[in-house]
């Protein structure tokens, strides 16, 4: 399951936040902990407003990407945050978190949120409404949006339909955010303003996870080249204190 995102529909009436923390029992009365408009712990999708160079406002959701490739888990060593290959969605398992914060350092658009002010502190993100979606549902804010900014579906299907509004309506800017972004994700955006205006982060392509197999791809030859390092100290110690001991004997 994907959604696809015509920035050019929403009207910031934010349903869709309205809606997530219906949905996620979220608190309604707490306080921004980052800003209104940015995502927080008990905030799991926002929408910001953007006024673009040609003086003209936009309004854009902002949630959990749920990346192709996520970085996030990835960078998990106790599989707390693990992809859902069926449903497309990057889902955090609380039970097996260990706290140790990786995953906020890891993923390229800073998504994943600590609860720094609970006794026992979780990470909070958008779970894209995984029990919906195993249903055959679409995420809560998706069903919420009244304008039709919001499309879920396969992936597959919504680039083909964002190929073809963008082909077909000279407005929108020949760019599918999240199409080829580290590897491409889940939430897809179409846009009549170039992305960097919408506060967009400019990332790679390549998947986060492709440094990462790089770099570990290393470690079996550094951890053996380590061992023998320390298996040729012991054996050059062991012999200085055998020779030692044999000198001391002759005197």
């Amino acid at each position: 399951m994907a959604v696809l995102v015509d920035i050019t529909k929403c009207i910031g009436c934010e349903s869709c936040s309205v809606a997530c923390k219906l949905y996620n029992e979220l608190d309604f009365k707490s306080k921004p902990r980052n800003g209104a408009d940015e995502l927080d712990d008990n905030r799991w999708t926002v929408i910001q407003q953007h006024t673009t160079r040609k003086e003209r406002i936009r309004f854009v959701k902002k949630q959990c990407l749920h990346c192709k490739e996520p970085a996030c888990a990835s960078a998990c060593f106790s599989k707390a945050i693990q992809k859902d290959e069926k449903t497309g969605a990057v889902v955090y398992y609380p039970d097996l978190c260990v706290g140790c914060r990786y995953c906020l350092v890891a993923c390229p658009y800073a998504i994943p949120k600590y609860q720094w002010d609970k006794q026992f502190p979780q990470v909070a993100k958008c779970q894209m409404c995984e029990s919906r979606l195993e249903h055959g549902d679409a995420p809560a804010c998706v069903s919420a949006c009244p304008t039709g900014a919001l499309t879920s579906g396969s992936r597959d299907e919504l680039l083909a339909k964002a190929h073809q509004i963008i082909a077909s309506d000279s407005r929108y800017v020949n760019h599918i955010y999240g199409e080829h972004e580290v590897g491409g994700a889940e939430w897809l955006y179409i846009s009549d303003v170039p992305f960097e205006e919408l506060g967009f982060k400019q990332v790679s392509d390549t998947p986060v996870t492709q440094y990462t197999k790089n770099y570990l791809s290393k470690v079996p030859g550094m951890a053996a080249a380590w061992a023998l390092f320390l298996a040729g100290l012991t054996y050059y110690n062991h012999r200085c204190d055998k020779n030692k001991k044999s000198d001391d004997d002759k005197k």
